[in-house]
Protein backbone atom coordinates (compact mmCIF):
# COMPACT_ATOMS: atom_id res chain seq x y z
CA UNK A 1 0.00 0.00 0.00
CA UNK A 2 1.02 3.64 -0.40
CA UNK A 3 1.23 4.21 3.39
CA UNK A 4 3.45 1.15 3.74
CA UNK A 5 5.72 2.40 0.94
CA UNK A 6 6.03 5.84 2.57
CA UNK A 7 6.80 4.23 5.92
CA UNK A 8 9.47 1.97 4.41
CA UNK A 9 11.17 4.90 2.65
CA UNK A 10 11.06 6.91 5.85
CA UNK A 11 12.71 4.05 7.74
CA UNK A 12 15.55 3.81 5.21
CA UNK A 13 16.17 7.58 5.23
CA UNK A 14 16.17 7.82 9.02
CA UNK A 15 18.39 4.75 9.41
CA UNK A 16 20.88 6.25 6.95
CA UNK A 17 20.96 9.45 9.01
CA UNK A 18 21.48 7.42 12.17
CA UNK A 19 24.39 5.52 10.65
CA UNK A 20 25.97 8.71 9.36
CA UNK A 21 25.67 10.39 12.75
CA UNK A 22 27.24 7.36 14.37
CA UNK A 23 30.13 7.12 11.89
CA UNK A 24 33.57 6.61 13.43
CA UNK A 25 36.83 6.12 11.55
CA UNK A 26 39.40 3.47 12.43
CA UNK A 27 41.84 6.14 13.60
CA UNK A 28 39.15 7.71 15.78
CA UNK A 29 38.38 4.30 17.29
CA UNK A 30 42.05 3.79 18.21
CA UNK A 31 42.19 7.25 19.81
CA UNK A 32 38.96 6.65 21.70
CA UNK A 33 40.26 3.34 23.03
CA UNK A 34 43.56 4.76 24.34
CA UNK A 35 42.42 4.58 28.01
CA UNK A 36 41.40 0.96 27.44
CA UNK A 37 44.70 -0.02 25.77
CA UNK A 38 46.58 1.69 28.60
CA UNK A 39 44.61 -0.33 31.17
CA UNK A 40 45.04 -3.76 29.52
CA UNK A 41 48.28 -3.58 27.50
CA UNK A 42 50.31 -6.80 28.07
CA UNK A 43 53.51 -4.82 28.69
CA UNK A 44 52.06 -3.66 32.01
CA UNK A 45 51.59 -7.29 33.12
CA UNK A 46 55.21 -8.36 33.00
CA UNK A 47 55.00 -9.75 36.55
CA UNK A 48 51.89 -11.78 35.68
CA UNK A 49 52.57 -14.16 32.74
CA UNK A 50 49.11 -15.80 32.81
CA UNK A 51 47.22 -12.49 32.79
CA UNK A 52 49.58 -11.09 30.16
CA UNK A 53 48.87 -14.01 27.84
CA UNK A 54 45.09 -13.72 28.35
CA UNK A 55 45.23 -10.01 27.41
CA UNK A 56 47.42 -10.74 24.38
CA UNK A 57 44.93 -13.31 23.08
CA UNK A 58 41.92 -11.10 23.78
CA UNK A 59 43.52 -8.12 22.02
CA UNK A 60 44.14 -10.27 18.93
CA UNK A 61 40.47 -11.25 18.83
CA UNK A 62 39.32 -7.69 19.53
CA UNK A 63 41.52 -6.32 16.73
CA UNK A 64 40.03 -8.89 14.36
CA UNK A 65 36.52 -7.81 15.39
CA UNK A 66 37.36 -4.12 14.82
CA UNK A 67 38.98 -4.88 11.44
CA UNK A 68 35.87 -6.75 10.28
CA UNK A 69 33.66 -3.81 11.20
CA UNK A 70 35.71 -1.59 8.89
CA UNK A 71 35.54 -3.90 5.88
CA UNK A 72 33.30 -2.59 3.07
CA UNK A 73 30.05 -4.49 2.88
CA UNK A 74 30.68 -6.38 6.12
CA UNK A 75 27.43 -8.09 7.11
CA UNK A 76 28.24 -11.26 9.07
CA UNK A 77 27.51 -10.94 12.76
CA UNK A 78 28.62 -13.16 15.59
CA UNK A 79 28.81 -12.16 19.29
CA UNK A 80 32.39 -12.31 20.58
CA UNK A 81 33.09 -12.92 24.26
CA UNK A 82 36.29 -11.39 25.61
CA UNK A 83 38.08 -11.42 28.94
CA UNK A 84 40.65 -8.81 29.95
CA UNK A 85 42.65 -8.19 33.07
CA UNK A 86 42.25 -4.46 33.66
CA UNK A 87 44.67 -2.50 35.78
CA UNK A 88 42.61 -1.64 38.82
CA UNK A 89 40.99 1.76 39.20
CA UNK A 90 38.13 2.93 41.38
CA UNK A 91 35.60 0.13 41.57
CA UNK A 92 32.37 1.18 39.95
CA UNK A 93 29.15 -0.75 39.90
CA UNK A 94 28.80 -2.67 36.70
CA UNK A 95 26.63 -5.37 35.24
CA UNK A 96 29.58 -7.23 33.74
CA UNK A 97 31.26 -10.16 35.40
CA UNK A 98 34.17 -8.85 37.50
CA UNK A 99 36.47 -10.41 40.02
CA UNK A 100 39.01 -8.35 41.96
CA UNK A 101 42.37 -9.62 43.16
CA UNK A 102 45.04 -8.24 45.41
CA UNK A 103 47.52 -7.80 42.55
CA UNK A 104 46.36 -4.40 41.26
CA UNK A 105 44.05 -5.60 38.46
CA UNK A 106 40.61 -7.09 37.95
CA UNK A 107 39.16 -9.58 35.48
CA UNK A 108 36.42 -8.22 33.21
CA UNK A 109 34.37 -10.37 30.83
CA UNK A 110 31.97 -8.96 28.26
CA UNK A 111 30.40 -9.85 24.91
CA UNK A 112 30.66 -7.68 21.79
CA UNK A 113 27.62 -7.82 19.52
CA UNK A 114 27.59 -4.36 17.94
CA UNK A 115 27.66 -3.70 14.20
CA UNK A 116 29.45 -0.32 14.11
CA UNK A 117 32.72 1.07 15.48
CA UNK A 118 31.21 3.71 17.74
CA UNK A 119 28.88 1.33 19.58
CA UNK A 120 31.73 -1.16 19.94
CA UNK A 121 34.08 1.46 21.42
CA UNK A 122 31.42 2.62 23.87
CA UNK A 123 30.60 -0.94 24.91
CA UNK A 124 34.29 -1.71 25.56
CA UNK A 125 34.86 1.43 27.64
CA UNK A 126 31.63 1.06 29.61
CA UNK A 127 32.26 -2.64 30.27
CA UNK A 128 35.66 -1.80 31.75
CA UNK A 129 34.25 1.11 33.79
CA UNK A 130 36.34 3.59 31.81
CA UNK A 131 35.26 7.15 30.99
CA UNK A 132 33.58 7.89 27.65
CA UNK A 133 33.55 11.66 27.98
CA UNK A 134 36.55 12.11 25.66
CA UNK A 135 34.57 10.60 22.75
CA UNK A 136 32.50 13.79 22.52
CA UNK A 137 35.61 15.56 21.19
CA UNK A 138 35.82 13.18 18.20
CA UNK A 139 33.01 15.00 16.33
CA UNK A 140 30.68 12.08 16.82
CA UNK A 141 27.04 12.82 17.64
CA UNK A 142 26.41 9.98 20.00
CA UNK A 143 26.19 9.47 23.76
CA UNK A 144 27.19 6.50 25.92
CA UNK A 145 24.63 3.76 26.21
CA UNK A 146 23.05 4.45 29.57
CA UNK A 147 19.75 5.39 31.06
CA UNK A 148 18.74 8.99 30.54
CA UNK A 149 20.90 9.52 27.43
CA UNK A 150 19.48 11.31 24.44
CA UNK A 151 17.37 9.20 22.09
CA UNK A 152 18.16 11.33 19.03
CA UNK A 153 20.71 8.88 17.65
CA UNK A 154 19.07 5.60 18.56
CA UNK A 155 17.93 3.27 15.74
CA UNK A 156 14.21 3.34 15.04
CA UNK A 157 12.30 0.81 17.13
CA UNK A 158 9.26 -0.41 15.23
CA UNK A 159 6.36 -2.29 16.77
CA UNK A 160 6.65 -6.10 16.60
CA UNK A 161 3.66 -6.24 14.22
CA UNK A 162 5.69 -4.24 11.68
CA UNK A 163 8.23 -7.09 11.36
CA UNK A 164 5.47 -9.71 11.21
CA UNK A 165 3.71 -7.83 8.43
CA UNK A 166 6.76 -6.91 6.31
CA UNK A 167 8.76 -10.08 6.85
CA UNK A 168 11.86 -8.07 7.85
CA UNK A 169 14.03 -9.47 10.64
CA UNK A 170 13.71 -7.92 14.07
CA UNK A 171 17.28 -6.86 15.05
CA UNK A 172 16.50 -7.16 18.77
CA UNK A 173 15.22 -10.70 18.29
CA UNK A 174 18.30 -11.59 16.23
CA UNK A 175 20.53 -10.31 18.99
CA UNK A 176 18.69 -12.26 21.69
CA UNK A 177 18.94 -15.46 19.63
CA UNK A 178 22.65 -14.93 18.99
CA UNK A 179 23.29 -14.41 22.70
CA UNK A 180 21.33 -17.55 23.58
CA UNK A 181 23.35 -19.70 21.20
CA UNK A 182 26.50 -20.78 23.01
CA UNK A 183 29.54 -21.54 20.89
CA UNK A 184 30.29 -25.27 20.80
CA UNK A 185 33.45 -26.96 19.59
CA UNK A 186 31.69 -28.65 16.67
CA UNK A 187 29.93 -25.48 15.48
CA UNK A 188 33.12 -23.45 15.78
CA UNK A 189 35.14 -26.02 13.83
CA UNK A 190 32.42 -26.07 11.18
CA UNK A 191 32.73 -22.31 10.77
CA UNK A 192 36.52 -22.01 10.97
CA UNK A 193 38.06 -25.22 9.59
CA UNK A 194 38.27 -23.95 5.99
CA UNK A 195 39.96 -20.71 7.04
CA UNK A 196 42.45 -22.58 9.24
CA UNK A 197 43.31 -25.08 6.49
CA UNK A 198 43.91 -22.24 4.01
CA UNK A 199 46.21 -20.37 6.41
CA UNK A 200 48.03 -23.57 7.39
CA UNK A 201 48.77 -24.53 3.76
CA UNK A 202 50.04 -21.01 3.10
CA UNK A 203 52.37 -21.22 6.11
CA UNK A 204 53.89 -24.65 5.33
CA UNK A 205 56.86 -23.38 3.26
CA UNK A 206 57.72 -20.87 6.00
CA UNK A 207 57.41 -23.55 8.67
CA UNK A 208 59.96 -25.69 6.80
CA UNK A 209 62.22 -22.67 6.45
CA UNK A 210 61.95 -21.99 10.19
CA UNK A 211 62.93 -25.55 11.07
CA UNK A 212 65.87 -25.41 8.67
CA UNK A 213 67.16 -22.13 10.07
CA UNK A 214 66.71 -23.27 13.65
CA UNK A 215 68.55 -26.55 13.02
CA UNK A 216 71.43 -24.91 11.15
CA UNK A 217 71.99 -22.18 13.76
CA UNK A 218 71.69 -24.60 16.68
CA UNK A 219 74.22 -26.92 15.04
CA UNK A 220 76.60 -24.15 13.98
CA UNK A 221 76.63 -22.46 17.41
CA UNK A 222 76.18 -25.74 19.37
CA UNK A 223 73.17 -24.25 21.16
CA UNK A 224 71.03 -26.27 23.52
CA UNK A 225 67.82 -24.72 22.13
CA UNK A 226 66.28 -21.68 20.43
CA UNK A 227 62.98 -20.42 21.85
CA UNK A 228 60.54 -17.52 21.66
CA UNK A 229 58.97 -15.78 24.63
CA UNK A 230 55.81 -14.88 22.74
CA UNK A 231 53.65 -16.54 20.12
CA UNK A 232 55.02 -14.52 17.19
CA UNK A 233 54.04 -15.63 13.70
CA UNK A 234 56.23 -17.95 11.62
CA UNK A 235 57.37 -15.16 9.28
CA UNK A 236 58.41 -13.03 12.25
CA UNK A 237 60.40 -15.92 13.74
CA UNK A 238 62.16 -16.62 10.45
CA UNK A 239 63.13 -12.96 10.25
CA UNK A 240 64.66 -13.12 13.74
CA UNK A 241 66.69 -16.21 12.85
CA UNK A 242 67.89 -14.61 9.62
CA UNK A 243 69.03 -11.62 11.67
CA UNK A 244 70.96 -13.88 14.07
CA UNK A 245 72.46 -15.70 11.10
CA UNK A 246 73.76 -12.42 9.65
CA UNK A 247 75.40 -11.58 12.99
CA UNK A 248 77.10 -15.00 12.99
CA UNK A 249 78.55 -14.26 9.54
CA UNK A 250 79.64 -10.71 10.42
CA UNK A 251 81.01 -11.30 13.95
CA UNK A 252 81.69 -15.03 14.45
CA UNK A 253 84.27 -14.31 17.17
CA UNK A 254 81.70 -12.87 19.62
CA UNK A 255 79.67 -16.09 19.62
CA UNK A 256 82.46 -18.38 20.80
CA UNK A 257 80.99 -18.61 24.35
CA UNK A 258 77.44 -19.65 23.47
CA UNK A 259 78.07 -23.40 23.39
CA UNK A 260 75.42 -25.31 25.36
CA UNK A 261 73.31 -22.19 25.94
CA UNK A 262 69.66 -21.56 25.10
CA UNK A 263 68.78 -18.46 23.06
CA UNK A 264 65.38 -16.87 23.72
CA UNK A 265 63.94 -14.10 21.52
CA UNK A 266 62.19 -11.69 23.88
CA UNK A 267 61.28 -8.03 24.37
CA UNK A 268 64.69 -7.07 25.80
CA UNK A 269 68.30 -8.23 25.64
CA UNK A 270 70.32 -9.73 28.49
CA UNK A 271 70.56 -12.99 30.38
CA UNK A 272 67.47 -14.43 32.02
CA UNK A 273 67.18 -15.66 35.58
CA UNK A 274 67.19 -19.19 34.15
CA UNK A 275 70.57 -18.57 32.51
CA UNK A 276 69.28 -18.20 28.94
CA UNK A 277 70.59 -15.61 26.45
CA UNK A 278 67.80 -13.10 25.77
CA UNK A 279 67.85 -11.30 22.42
CA UNK A 280 65.46 -8.34 22.25
CA UNK A 281 63.58 -8.41 18.96
CA UNK A 282 63.59 -4.60 18.77
CA UNK A 283 67.34 -4.34 19.41
CA UNK A 284 69.97 -4.03 16.68
CA UNK A 285 73.05 -6.24 16.24
CA UNK A 286 75.12 -3.82 18.32
CA UNK A 287 73.03 -4.66 21.41
CA UNK A 288 73.12 -8.41 20.71
CA UNK A 289 76.90 -8.26 20.27
CA UNK A 290 77.30 -6.65 23.70
CA UNK A 291 75.30 -9.47 25.31
CA UNK A 292 77.50 -12.14 23.72
CA UNK A 293 80.63 -10.26 24.78
CA UNK A 294 79.39 -10.09 28.38
CA UNK A 295 78.79 -13.84 28.69
CA UNK A 296 81.91 -14.49 30.85
CA UNK A 297 80.72 -11.84 33.35
CA UNK A 298 77.21 -13.28 33.28
CA UNK A 299 78.65 -16.69 34.14
CA UNK A 300 80.37 -15.22 37.21
CA UNK A 301 77.13 -13.57 38.34
CA UNK A 302 75.28 -16.84 37.76
CA UNK A 303 77.70 -18.66 40.07
CA UNK A 304 77.14 -16.03 42.77
CA UNK A 305 73.39 -16.47 42.28
CA UNK A 306 73.64 -20.24 42.75
CA UNK A 307 75.61 -19.66 45.93
CA UNK A 308 72.87 -17.35 47.24
CA UNK A 309 70.20 -19.94 46.49
CA UNK A 310 72.23 -22.51 48.41
CA UNK A 311 72.64 -20.18 51.42
CA UNK A 312 68.89 -19.44 51.51
CA UNK A 313 68.20 -23.17 51.32
CA UNK A 314 70.42 -23.81 54.36
CA UNK A 315 68.65 -21.11 56.39
CA UNK A 316 65.24 -22.58 55.52
CA UNK A 317 65.83 -26.19 56.51
CA UNK A 318 67.04 -27.45 53.13
CA UNK A 319 64.09 -26.26 51.01
CA UNK A 320 65.24 -25.78 47.40
CA UNK A 321 64.96 -22.31 45.82
CA UNK A 322 63.94 -22.66 42.17
CA UNK A 323 62.97 -20.41 39.27
CA UNK A 324 60.16 -21.67 36.99
CA UNK A 325 60.19 -19.97 33.60
CA UNK A 326 56.62 -20.88 32.69
CA UNK A 327 55.07 -19.62 35.93
CA UNK A 328 57.22 -16.63 36.84
CA UNK A 329 57.76 -13.31 35.07
CA UNK A 330 60.74 -13.15 32.74
CA UNK A 331 63.50 -11.62 34.89
CA UNK A 332 67.07 -10.75 34.00
CA UNK A 333 69.90 -12.38 35.89
CA UNK A 334 70.66 -9.05 37.61
CA UNK A 335 67.04 -8.58 38.73
CA UNK A 336 66.81 -12.10 40.10
CA UNK A 337 70.13 -11.76 41.93
CA UNK A 338 68.92 -8.55 43.62
CA UNK A 339 65.70 -10.32 44.65
CA UNK A 340 67.63 -13.24 46.16
CA UNK A 341 70.11 -10.95 47.88
CA UNK A 342 67.37 -8.86 49.50
CA UNK A 343 65.53 -11.97 50.71
CA UNK A 344 68.76 -13.53 52.01
CA UNK A 345 69.60 -10.44 54.09
CA UNK A 346 66.07 -10.47 55.52
CA UNK A 347 66.46 -14.11 56.57
CA UNK A 348 69.86 -13.45 58.16
CA UNK A 349 68.41 -10.64 60.25
CA UNK A 350 65.43 -12.74 61.42
CA UNK A 351 67.41 -15.91 62.29
CA UNK A 352 64.47 -18.28 61.85
CA UNK A 353 64.88 -21.53 63.84
CA UNK A 354 64.53 -24.09 61.03
CA UNK A 355 66.02 -27.50 61.82
CA UNK A 356 68.74 -28.40 59.29
CA UNK A 357 67.45 -30.54 56.39
CA UNK A 358 63.94 -30.70 57.94
CA UNK A 359 62.41 -29.37 54.70
CA UNK A 360 64.69 -31.23 52.31
CA UNK A 361 62.87 -32.29 49.14
CA UNK A 362 60.53 -29.29 49.15
CA UNK A 363 60.71 -26.36 46.71
CA UNK A 364 59.96 -22.65 46.74
CA UNK A 365 59.93 -19.72 44.31
CA UNK A 366 60.28 -16.04 45.22
CA UNK A 367 57.73 -13.53 43.96
CA UNK A 368 58.12 -9.79 44.37
CA UNK A 369 54.49 -8.91 43.60
CA UNK A 370 52.79 -11.03 46.29
CA UNK A 371 52.08 -10.20 49.92
CA UNK A 372 50.99 -13.58 51.29
CA UNK A 373 52.69 -16.97 50.92
CA UNK A 374 50.96 -19.68 48.94
CA UNK A 375 51.21 -23.34 47.92
CA UNK A 376 50.99 -24.18 44.23
CA UNK A 377 49.12 -27.26 42.98
CA UNK A 378 52.49 -28.59 41.76
CA UNK A 379 53.82 -28.57 45.33
CA UNK A 380 56.19 -25.59 45.36
CA UNK A 381 55.74 -22.71 47.81
CA UNK A 382 55.29 -19.19 46.42
CA UNK A 383 57.00 -16.90 48.92
CA UNK A 384 56.77 -13.07 48.75
CA UNK A 385 60.11 -11.30 49.12
CA UNK A 386 58.43 -8.99 51.67
CA UNK A 387 56.92 -11.86 53.69
CA UNK A 388 57.09 -11.49 57.47
CA UNK A 389 59.58 -14.13 58.78
CA UNK A 390 57.22 -15.41 61.50
CA UNK A 391 54.39 -15.79 58.95
CA UNK A 392 56.78 -17.53 56.56
CA UNK A 393 57.88 -20.04 59.20
CA UNK A 394 54.34 -20.86 60.32
CA UNK A 395 53.07 -21.24 56.73
CA UNK A 396 55.87 -23.58 55.60
CA UNK A 397 55.55 -25.78 58.68
CA UNK A 398 51.77 -26.03 58.42
CA UNK A 399 51.80 -26.83 54.66
CA UNK A 400 54.89 -29.06 54.45
CA UNK A 401 53.00 -32.35 54.30
CA UNK A 402 50.51 -31.05 51.74
CA UNK A 403 53.43 -29.78 49.66
CA UNK A 404 55.03 -33.23 49.60
CA UNK A 405 51.73 -34.78 48.50
CA UNK A 406 51.35 -32.17 45.73
CA UNK A 407 54.90 -32.84 44.51
CA UNK A 408 54.14 -36.54 44.25
CA UNK A 409 50.84 -35.83 42.48
CA UNK A 410 52.68 -33.54 40.07
CA UNK A 411 54.85 -36.38 38.78
CA UNK A 412 51.79 -38.57 38.21
CA UNK A 413 49.93 -35.70 36.56
CA UNK A 414 52.78 -34.91 34.16
CA UNK A 415 52.91 -38.55 33.04
CA UNK A 416 49.13 -38.66 32.55
CA UNK A 417 49.17 -35.37 30.63
CA UNK A 418 51.87 -36.56 28.23
CA UNK A 419 50.12 -39.90 27.63
CA UNK A 420 46.80 -38.16 26.87
CA UNK A 421 48.48 -35.64 24.55
CA UNK A 422 50.25 -38.43 22.65
CA UNK A 423 47.02 -40.43 22.39
CA UNK A 424 45.04 -37.38 21.21
CA UNK A 425 47.68 -36.49 18.63
CA UNK A 426 47.57 -40.01 17.20
CA UNK A 427 43.79 -40.43 17.43
CA UNK A 428 43.00 -37.23 15.52
CA UNK A 429 46.09 -37.40 13.23
CA UNK A 430 47.18 -33.99 14.44
CA UNK A 431 50.40 -32.52 13.12
CA UNK A 432 50.95 -30.87 16.50
CA UNK A 433 49.16 -30.59 19.84
CA UNK A 434 50.34 -28.07 22.43
CA UNK A 435 49.00 -25.76 25.13
CA UNK A 436 49.54 -22.20 26.29
CA UNK A 437 51.62 -21.86 29.49
CA UNK A 438 48.59 -20.45 31.34
CA UNK A 439 46.72 -23.77 30.88
CA UNK A 440 47.45 -26.03 33.84
CA UNK A 441 48.14 -29.77 33.61
CA UNK A 442 44.82 -30.53 35.33
CA UNK A 443 42.97 -28.44 32.72
CA UNK A 444 44.89 -30.09 29.87
CA UNK A 445 44.09 -33.56 31.19
CA UNK A 446 40.40 -32.74 31.44
CA UNK A 447 40.41 -31.26 27.93
CA UNK A 448 42.12 -34.27 26.32
CA UNK A 449 39.88 -36.78 28.08
CA UNK A 450 36.78 -35.09 26.69
CA UNK A 451 38.30 -34.67 23.22
CA UNK A 452 38.96 -38.41 23.04
CA UNK A 453 35.24 -39.04 23.51
CA UNK A 454 34.46 -37.10 20.31
CA UNK A 455 34.74 -37.82 16.61
CA UNK A 456 36.61 -34.86 15.09
CA UNK A 457 37.72 -35.49 11.49
CA UNK A 458 38.24 -31.72 11.12
CA UNK A 459 41.49 -31.94 13.08
CA UNK A 460 43.43 -34.21 10.74
CA UNK A 461 46.81 -32.65 9.90
CA UNK A 462 46.09 -29.51 11.96
CA UNK A 463 48.07 -27.68 14.64
CA UNK A 464 45.88 -27.57 17.74
CA UNK A 465 46.58 -25.25 20.67
CA UNK A 466 44.70 -25.62 23.95
CA UNK A 467 44.02 -22.13 25.22
CA UNK A 468 41.30 -20.12 26.99
CA UNK A 469 39.56 -18.85 23.84
CA UNK A 470 38.52 -19.83 20.33
CA UNK A 471 40.70 -18.33 17.60
CA UNK A 472 42.51 -19.13 14.36
CA UNK A 473 46.10 -17.87 14.43
CA UNK A 474 47.66 -16.17 11.40
CA UNK A 475 49.57 -19.34 10.46
CA UNK A 476 46.54 -21.64 10.68
CA UNK A 477 46.86 -22.97 14.25
CA UNK A 478 43.48 -23.74 15.80
CA UNK A 479 43.08 -22.46 19.36
CA UNK A 480 40.26 -23.86 21.48
CA UNK A 481 39.46 -23.27 25.17
CA UNK A 482 40.39 -26.12 27.49
CA UNK A 483 36.82 -26.12 28.88
CA UNK A 484 35.14 -26.25 25.46
CA UNK A 485 31.50 -27.22 25.30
Amino acid sequence: TFSYFIRLCLEKILLQCVLQSRNLSGADAINALRPFYFAVHPDFFGQHPKEREVNENSLKRLNGYLENLQKPGFRSFKPTQLTFYVRERERNSSNVQESFGASGFRAVSFTLHTRDLLSTVLDILNSCSLSTEHIQSLNVNSQPHKEGSSTANRPIKWDKTYYSFTGFKDPEEELEQAQRVETTLISWLDDNEASAVKKLKKSLPLRKELERLKFELSHQLQLSDIRWQRSWGIAHRCSQLHSLGRLVQQRPEVLKNVKGRTVVFTDRSGMSAAGHIMLGTMDVHHHWTKIFERLPNYCKLQNRLLFLEDRISQLLGGIQVIYIEELQPLMTLEEYYETLDSFYNKLCDSRLPFHPRSLRGLQMILESDRYAPGLHEFGHFTIPTVCDPATLQWFIFSKAQEARENLKRKEEMMITEKELMDTSTERFSLDRLYKEPSVSSAQMIDCCKRLLEESLPYLQGMHLCISHFYSVLQDGDLCIPWNWK
